[in-house]
């Protein structure tokens, strides 16, 4: 028998040792109930391998009011953590040591305010400030299309993220001033094409501005410092075919538009979220595979791959994740990046023909929109028509879920399933803490009164006049973070400088062309209101802070297609505000859309308002992520029908308000 060789011989080639690249930051986004419950959370995170932090903030700190004011109440630290002070700041990164760290903060309306109690906490810590690394997102121009925490009116805003930009080039060489936000737009149910065009639009705006507020020659490093955030959904092949359409037309405008020379500065940097959009309530342990999927789309393709990955919990379309399921969704990321060999080859998909057809395709489509958006004046200027064309957007991707033209595994098709021991148990899903509301007011009313009231109204003085004056708002906001300033005092001072502001809702009154379905709605629509005598007057509010009004949008406008009379004023309303619209409109049925988990202390104050106003007949109608014991509740109050994410029939939603106006009563009046 010939032995076998166990060992190379002089002339066997030496084994190839594959080199391999290194991996994106790994992230996971959160905060919760205190800026205490958030920094245990972090800590945690970070001892099981997590290399970057990024911030989740609660809604009154995203939209500038302290966690007492009344728009605030019962908002407070529900979708993130509240930070009303530098307290909160500093409890927030205890020890965690600020030089080392690489943090993305969610911030947009407030980004001046949050990067200032960020580095006046960072030199508490004694680091050095021109050694901090990570992110403000500071896109304001999203949250007018779709995510909703905006203050100001657009031009103020695009100077206070110009403002930003310009002061971390002198002051904080290492952070990403601005974090270019698609994520949202996806949401918002945005086509690849308008999502690269709307994204890149957007970054146009910013740089166009900026480039009056730095030195030419600090121009091209500061366009190199613009990074962006996407969102990688189920259509794979398409959604890794875009982020390459993303590295090549950002590569072209930089060279083209802004004559960047040096290709590091024209390198497309962005980190990801996947879809949270497409997580399901139904059969929710597939969300699992779908969020893997989604995280291949953006690390496949190394020249398109994300510089920082941050998965959501299969469990988000049903409440807030806990610690384990956070830590499910970061091994997800560490087998791929150290188990598998992803890291030791080059780009997987150069040359190949079909990869290069979609790329080339989606790039003509978006640059048809550039166009028509540049012919407006740009971003600022065609808010309005992205905003029309986002709901327009939605609607259709909405439509083909309802036909079934779209498949959605677990609850459109294969529907049949076994009851998920995953979900079991009283503890299957976390609920934000009853008391950290209570906690954090508490703690905001000590640090109001133990502060140095004269600095702190010396460095609201000086900000104001920065505000007023033109000059750069970022040294004047550090000093009033230093000196003990609220968040909700900043915000004030922004909304008197610079006024507020109501985005479009993107909902036209006059009825869209879609009438595929409606003709047996639409009749029960007009027999309805034949028999009242007028037009069925639906009016949808969106009471508190929550700015996701996708599902709003789309409610009044299938309404308004049914034949409804509709009245829609767009987000963040409070509960009189609606009652007032109601008792105006003459409403026969009001809708409420609550995503933030608030639903059930605002629509308790709604209900009691209602009853007071004489409106306790007129039903209410309530939708968002609300568990079914909250919906117990919401009944319990007088609310007529509940609706979740898996309501996802929208005629039918139509047909129950029908009904709920078509009874007896209505039939004798």
């Amino acid at each position: 028998m010939t032995k076998l060789a166990t060992t190379p011989t002089p002339t066997d080639p030496a084994p190839e040792r594959k080199v391999k690249d290194k991996p994106w930051l790994f992230r996971t986004y959160a905060g919760h109930s205190t800026a205490q419950a958030s920094n245990e959370l972090y800590r945690s995170n970070l001892s099981k391998g997590q290399t970057g932090l990024s911030v989740a903030f609660d809604l009154p700190t995203q939209t500038g009011y302290d966690s007492d004011h009344e728009l605030a109440r019962g908002e407070v630290g529900k979708v993130g953590v509240p930070v009303s002070h530098l307290g909160d700041m500093r409890a927030l990164f205890q020890d965690i040591p600020l030089e080392q760290m690489n943090t993305s903060m969610t911030i947009n309306a407030t980004a001046p305010w949050l990067l200032a109690l960020y580095i006046a906490a960072a030199e508490e810590q004694g680091a050095d400030i021109k050694a901090l690394q990570g992110t403000v997102q500071n896109d304001i121009i999203k949250e007018y299309l779709s995510r909703g925490t905006y203050i100001c009116p657009p031009k103020p805003s695009l100077r206070m993220i110009t403002d930003v930009a310009a002061y971390t080039r002198a002051h904080l060489p290492k952070w990403n001033p601005m974090n270019v936000c698609s994520y949202h737009l996806q949401e918002a149910g945005a086509t690849p094409e308008q999502e690269l065009a709307f994204a890149l639009a957007t970054a146009c705006a910013v740089l166009d501005d900026l480039q009056t507020k730095v030195p030419a020659e600090h121009f091209p490093a500061m366009v190199g410092r613009i990074s962006f955030f996407v969102n990688a959904g189920i259509r794979f092949v398409t959604e890794m075919c875009k982020m390459r359409a993303f590295v090549e037309l950002w590569d072209e405008i930089c060279l083209e538009r802004y004559g960047v020379e040096e290709a590091r500065f024209r390198r497309f940097r962005y980190g990801v979220q996947v879809n949270s959009l497409g997580l399901t309530e139904q059969q929710p342990e597939n969300n699992v595979y779908r969020i893997l999927i989604e995280a291949l789309a953006v690390t496949l393709s190394k020249n398109a791959r994300a510089r920082a990955v941050q998965l959501p919990a299969w469990n988000e379309a049903l409440g807030l994740p806990r610690k384990w399921d956070q830590q499910w969704s970061l091994r997800m990321q560490q087998i791929l990046a150290f188990e598998s060999d992803l890291l030791e080859y080059g780009d997987l998909f150069d040359g190949n023909p079909v990869v290069t057809a979609k790329v080339d395709a989606l790039k003509s489509g978006a640059r048809a929109e550039l166009d028509l958006i540049d012919g407006m004046g740009g971003a600022v200027q065609a808010i309005d028509y992205m905003k029309g064309r986002l709901v327009e957007a939605n609607t259709e991707r909405i439509a083909r879920i309802e036909s079934g033209e779209t498949t959605v595994v677990g609850v459109n098709r294969f529907t049949t399933t076994e009851p998920s021991p995953l979900t079991t148990g009283d503890d299957a899903i976390m609920v934000s803490d009853a008391d950290a509301e209570r906690d954090q007011i508490a703690r905001l009313v000590a640090w109001r009164a133990s502060r140095d009231e004269a600095a702190v109204q010396a460095a609201l003085a000086e900000l104001r006049a920065a505000a007023a004056s033109g000059i750069n708002v970022m040294p004047a906001s550090i000093k009033a973070a230093k000196a003990g300033a609220t968040t909700g005092e900043w915000g004030l001072v922004v909304r008197q400088a610079f006024g507020e502001y109501r985005a479009p809702t993107g909902v036209s009154r006059n009825p869209s062309n879609r009438t595929e379905g409606l003709d047996e709605i639409r009749a029960a629509v007009d027999a309805v209101s034949s028999r009242l005598g007028r037009r069925l007057k639906f009016v949808v509010g969106k009471p508190g802070l929550d700015g996701h009004s996708n599902g709003a949008e789309q409610i009044a406008a299938r309404a308004r297609d049914c034949g409804m009379d509709i009245h829609y004023e767009g987000i963040r309303l409070t509960p009189a505000d609606i009652v007032d619209a109601a008792l105006a409109q003459d409403a026969h049925v009001v809708g409420l859309s609550i995503l933030s988990g608030s639903h059930v202390p605002l629509v308790k104050d709604l209900m009691r308002q209602m009853q007071a106003a004489g409106l306790g007949d007129t039903p209410v109608v309530v939708g968002g992520i609300i568990p079914e014991e909250d919906a117990a509740s919401l009944r319990a109050m007088g609310v007529a029908a509940v609706y979740t994410p898996k309501d996802f029939e929208l005629n039918r939603i139509m047909m129950d308000i029908v009904g709920l106006i078509d009874t007896p009563a209505t039939a004798a009046e």
